[in-house]
């Protein structure tokens, strides 16, 4: 391309309109055109960011990765059809037409990745100098610039509010569905197991009424009774549960039941043993035994079924229960809520990434409740809860602890985990940052909380880490007292909820967020 050639097109692009003559005689001074093959790559996601890139002809796809999907975040292309395809969300027009200045207004890295689409795509590069020595020279660009990266920021935050709502909904879902399998497989084998058990039942009840005299009827109707009455054991022995199992199982076979297993195992289930069988069973006869033991193995046999559909109906009403509280469906978005029970339900959700990592409550007793937005606050206790969850790597505990301090509530949410890099811990609440691998962590998570909870609740977030323990700090304001919890004070070497002078060491790190708006920090290219 020759300089007039690049000075004409340079000058038909809205982002510099109006610049003098002189102004484009440098313009073109300090360009570096530069011609893509389809789909060669102009700049990656993670690079440093380097230069700010001018579109003359063809099309960029900006993509980043995200849980190993290749995802668009947004095309620019010189076409008009091209372009008006992108605009449905509000995508100005001049935004088609260059990119890469916000991570070097940030003084960061690409967020995404860009790449050429289509066949002869000519880009312009200015360094990172000329970009900022172009912003003081030619006053023209800034204003059109401004606007393009508002609307930049501000289409991230939505795509990140639709991508960890997408993220919160298949937690949920597989929450749930793991939940809900054991009750739902006992409730199916309980079913399938009734009918031949009822037949059974039956059956001896035949066999028992024929051969059992009326006093021998009611000394098993007193030992029926009183099994019935009986509490679950408080402790279990498995050890002693099982030789007692054997035992009953052993003395019934010899004494002619069929089904000598089932009543061991029902007898030993209410920590049980022979001995207290033998002496309930006395005054029936040897003849009668056997029938007596058939009709009592069957006994417990039905009871048992009973026991676990009775156990199992409430249990999958609480699962639904607690999905619906953590959803918040049918109900305003802004209500009175209690903090604890977004925390349990939130557990509940949770549980199967739970499994072997201890939890321990430290909840203030009578909380007072807050207003707000309860299902949005679920999302940041989903965030905070996988992601020490994924720290701790299934084993650890996590401590969940609840307060007021003032005319705040204070949640802080403690892991065993690795902890976080020092040098990562003021970025985390940046949109698209993370210290994942690529493609297995989106950077959404925590700058949504960050968000949620500082511009939606007007509270503030941070967080302190050390290898094995990392604390996420959460202050709500109570009704009326916003501005209260809207600061944190960050004292070196003092883990956050601390006391001054609590003994933590010199190594903790820490990162304290306030509701100053760090959005700006990356964004989509």
């Amino acid at each position: 391309m020759t300089e007039p050639e690049l000075r004409t097109a340079l000058s038909g692009l809205e982002i510099f309109e109006g610049l003098t003559e002189d102004q484009l005689d440098w313009l073109v001074s300090v360009s570096e055109p530069r011609v893509l093959g389809d789909g060669e790559v102009l700049f990656r996601d993670g690079e440093e960011a380097t230069g700010f890139h001018v579109l003359l002809a063809g099309g960029l796809v900006v993509t980043k990765v995200v849980d190993g999907r290749e995802e668009v975040l947004t095309r620019h292309s010189t076409e008009e059809e091209s372009a008006a395809a992108e605009e449905h969300d509000g995508k100005p027009s001049a935004a088609h037409r260059f990119t890469g200045e916000l991570p070097l207004l940030t003084d960061g890295s690409y967020v995404a990745t860009a790449a050429a689409s289509g066949p002869a795509t000519t880009v312009v590069a200015y360094p990172k100098p000329v970009f900022f020595e172009m912003l003081t020279r030619c006053h023209g660009v800034a204003a059109v610039l401004i606007p393009v990266l508002a609307w930049r920021i501000k289409s991230s935050e939505v795509q990140a509010r639709k991508r960890a709502t997408v993220e919160a909904l298949g937690t949920l879902a597989a929450g749930l569905a793991h939940e809900l399998n054991n009750p739902a497989a006992a409730v199916a084998r309980a079913a399938q197991e009734l009918a031949p058990a009822l037949e059974r039942l039956t059956r001896t009840a035949y066999a028992w009424g024929a051969a059992a005299s009326g006093a021998e009827r009611s000394v098993l109707e007193r030992l029926a009774e009183e099994l019935d009455k009986l509490p679950p054991p408080e402790i279990t022995d498995p050890l002693a549960q099982a030789d007692a199992e054997e035992e009953i199982a052993d003395w019934a076979q010899e004494a002619g039941t069929e089904r000598a297993g089932l009543l061991g195992s029902g007898i030993s289930d209410l920590g049980l043993e022979l001995g207290w069988l033998l002496e309930r069973l006395e005054g029936v006869g040897e003849p009668a035994l056997p029938a007596a033991l058939d009709h009592l193995a069957a006994l417990l046999e039905t009871r048992s079924l009973a026991a676990e559909l009775r156990a199992a109906g409430p249990r999958i009403s609480q699962l639904v229960a607690a999905t619906r509280d953590y959803a918040n469906l049918d109900r305003a978005p802004e209500q009175t809520f209690s903090v604890t029970d977004g925390l349990e339900n939130t557990l509940v959700v949770l549980r199967a990434k739970l499994a072997g990592i201890s939890i321990v409550r430290k909840y203030e007793p009578d909380l007072p409740e807050l207003t707000g937005y309860p299902s949005e606050l679920n999302q940041v206790w989903t965030n905070l809860v996988d992601n020490a969850a994924e720290a701790m790597e299934g084993s650890g505990v996590l401590t969940l602890r609840v307060r007021a301090e003032g005319v705040c509530m204070v949640v802080e949410i403690t892991d065993t985990g690795r902890g976080i890099p020092e040098d990562s811990l003021p970025r985390i609440f940046e949109p698209f940052y993370t210290t994942k691998d690529v493609g297995k962590g989106t950077g959404l998570g925590l700058h949504l909380s960050y968000r949620i909870v500082t511009q939606r609740h007007h509270g503030s977030i941070a967080a302190r880490s050390r290898p094995g323990e990392t604390r996420m700090v959460i202050r709500l304001p109570f009704a009326g007292n916003a501005p209260a919890c809207a600061v944190v004070d960050d004292v070196p070497g003092q883990s956050a909820g601390e006391e001054p002078g609590a003994g933590a060491t010199s190594s903790t790190t820490s990162s304290t967020v306030r509701t100053t708006d760090r959005s700006t920090s990356s964004s989509t290219t």
